[in-house]
């Protein structure tokens, strides 16, 4: 799954042309830095491959997302709706730009249920935010049908699914804007970094100011830039787009691995015909950097977890429905408004609200849901023998729901 199980001579040959220099700032210092602009090269090469006319890189995933919807005008009053099911990231970054998230159940997908987005607009809704998890992507057929017709912004939570596309479009470039997050556990890593993509120059020249303490970069003595607006400090460093610039020309590499170690698990899995697979709306799209499954109910569902985790198999296997970062089940953080710093009232209410906010839907699925990551490491013995435990693992929880036990 993640570029850092990739790692080689090509990141340490484009780092040390950055340690060559010692100009480890993506701004200024013109001279010293010797033409070396790994950041700008990084940018272009993101639109190059995915397709974006814009690319504006960031310190994080969740520095593009927070960028993306200043960018977009998204703030104090504005409500958006994200799913249920997602990483904690999607929500503070709305949290930060004074918006309201409003989640919402995801169906087999794994992602936002188009129904559930139509019943949850209000008078205050001003975007929507699809949640790309575990590689594949939301109905964006219906997604952006709903955005027009309500006039809503569309911005893609793509951070998870780098490479993946839908008809023919990669995700993060079908929205207004969109966002990958290229962490450690990527499937492009630059240690830490995000981007965020758009089509639009106006949202692009405001997140190059955005990201930088609002300068214009107009000039070429970076001290008498303007700043028209407020920004931040949510820059990438050279080091960082050092290790990004190596790791997106083995994009292509890493996708072909994920689709033949992933086909390859799946259909081990099908002999089992108590599992089914998660729904993807374009099948040719999916990233593969997980096999979502699920099974008849949540009681064999962890019946089977805990049968691997009793091989010695779990660790690669999520459990959503118990994991503390993706499901809303766990966030009593969120739910409570546990936040150093004050909230406005219309977060405060909101968040307290989710206390209890009904999304049975989405736990029906979670709670039968297992993502299995997949590796680009394994060899063909190594997937045939993950398989034919997990299997075991799987039949023998079935097997004592069958008799009881």
């Amino acid at each position: 799954m993640p570029g850092f199980e990739f790692f080689g001579d090509e990141e340490r040959k484009e780092v040390n042309d950055v340690l060559e220099t010692g100009i480890m700032m993506r701004y200024g210092f013109d001279g010293p830095r010797k033409g070396i602009w790994k950041s700008v090269e990084l940018e272009k090469e993101i639109c190059k491959t995915f397709g974006s006319r814009y690319a504006q890189l960031t310190s994080s995933g969740t520095a593009a997302l927070t960028t993306a919807l200043a960018a977009l005008g998204i703030g104090a009053g504005d409500e958006v709706i994200m799913p249920s099911f997602t990483f904690v990231a999607s929500f503070e970054a709305v949290l930060s730009v004074g918006a309201v998230p409003v989640l919402v159940d995801v169906d087999e997908t794994l992602t936002l249920n188009p129904q559930a987005v139509l019943n949850a607009i209000t008078r205050k809704t001003k975007c929507v935010m699809p949640v790309h998890m575990c590689g594949s992507m939301a109905d964006l057929d219906a997604l952006v049908h709903i955005c027009k017709e309500h006039h809503l912004i569309l911005l893609e939570d793509a951070c998870q699914s780098i490479g993946g596309t839908y008809k023919g479009r990669a995700l993060g470039t079908i929205g207004h804007a969109g966002t990958f997050s290229f962490d450690f556990v990527k499937t492009i890593t630059c240690a830490e970094g995000g981007v965020v993509m758009t089509n639009n120059e106006d949202v692009y020249i405001k997140c190059d100011g955005y990201t930088d303490h609002g300068h214009d970069h107009q000039g070429v003595d970076r001290g008498a830039d303007l700043h028209p607006f407020i920004g931040y400090n949510f820059r990438i460093s050279e080091l960082h787009a050092a290790v990004g610039l190596a790791q997106i020309r083995k994009l292509n590499t890493f996708l072909s691995i994920q689709k033949k170690n992933q086909t390859a698990l799946k259909n081990m899995l099908k002999q089992i015909p108590e599992i089914s697979f998660r729904v993807i709306p374009d099948e040719n799209g999916d990233s593969c950097t997980f096999l979502s499954w699920f099974l008849p109910t949540e009681e064999i569902t962890r019946a089977a977890v805990a049968e691997m985790k009793a091989a010695g198999i779990l660790p690669g296997n999520f459990y959503w429905f118990d994991n503390n970062w993706h499901y809303i089940r766990k966030w009593g953080h969120l739910k409570n408004a546990a936040a150093l710093n004050n909230l406005n009232k219309d977060q405060y209410d909101a968040l307290i609200a989710l206390q209890t906010k009904d999304l049975s839907a989405s736990d029906a699925i979670i709670s039968r849901c297992v993502s299995t990551a997949i590796s680009l490491l394994w060899t063909e013995e190594q997937i045939k023998e993950k398989g034919e435990k997990m299997v075991g693992a799987i039949k023998k929880a079935l097997e004592r729901s069958t008799v009881g036990i």
